[in-house]
């Protein structure tokens, strides 16, 4: 089976209007830049999009809802995209806020094969409203959990640093965020590296995701790599 794809825009060629999808990154970190940006360019809408966080207004899934593409943001953080804000505020746009460790559990449910999670996050919350909620005895304290549903997406996009053509992924840094659990959890598995090497290249010990949760992998150009928020100390006095 052959999973190396020219570019990005032959790995999402059959991502259709009204698809779910799982984007991986946090922040602006570990983000599929390639992806994004042929995703904008192939002018689909009706996008549901399961992210950590919305991007900004210039970057990031901030790209796709400047041109309307998204219907839905399912995140756990939305606090830097002032477009985001726009549309949520106008009712053009359905928004999910889920707790972050809520968002990753879901994720690996998904690539379990886990049909749902229990989870004391959100429980008296606004966000359980309309769910489930059952009593359990855990390390001898009982209290209330929440359930929540394994996420089902169409498609997950992420990006890993190095990958082999037969899809194993090695992150590198904070870029080993939500990317590993992403890759596990869609139907079809898109994965963009910064370096393809052929298969047995990269040292098994280090690899975090097995090429078996991999579909597609192609090596990206050009990356940015933005800092989303920088912060330095001022110099001290010499």
């Amino acid at each position: 089976m052959n999973k190396v794809y020219s570019d990005a825009a032959a790995a999402v060629a059959d991502i259709a209007d009204g698809a779910t999808l799982m984007l991986g990154g946090f922040g602006l970190c570990g983000i599929p830049e390639n992806s994004i940006a042929a995703l904008v360019a192939k002018k689909i809408s009706g996008l549901t999009c399961i992210s950590n966080n919305a991007g900004v207004d210039d970057f990031g899934i901030g790209l796709m809802l400047q041109q309307r593409q998204v219907k839905k943001m399912i995140s756990s953080y939305v606090g830097e995209n002032a477009e985001f804000e726009r549309q949520l505020l106008s009712g053009e746009l359905e928004v999910e806020l889920i707790p972050q460790g809520t968002l990753a559990t879901r994720c690996l449910a998904a690539g379990y094969g886990m049909p749902a999670i229990f989870t004391p996050a959100g429980v008296g919350t606004e966000v359980a409203q309309g769910k489930e909620v059952r009593r359990f005895a855990c390390n001898g304290e009982e209290k209330e959990y929440l359930m929540e549903y394994a996420f089902e997406a169409d498609f997950a996009i992420v990006k890993a640093w190095k990958g082999d053509t037969q899809g194993n992924l090695i992150y590198k840094d904070t870029a080993r965020n939500f990317n590993p659990m992403m890759a596990m959890a869609g139907k079809i598995t898109i994965a963009e590296v910064e370096e393809l090497v052929p298969a047995g290249e990269l040292d098994p010990n280090f690899i975090h995701t097995p090429g078996i949760y991999v579909h597609r992998i192609f090596q990206g150009v050009n990356y940015e790599k933005r800092i989303e928020q920088r912060t330095v100390r001022k110099r001290s006095a010499e």
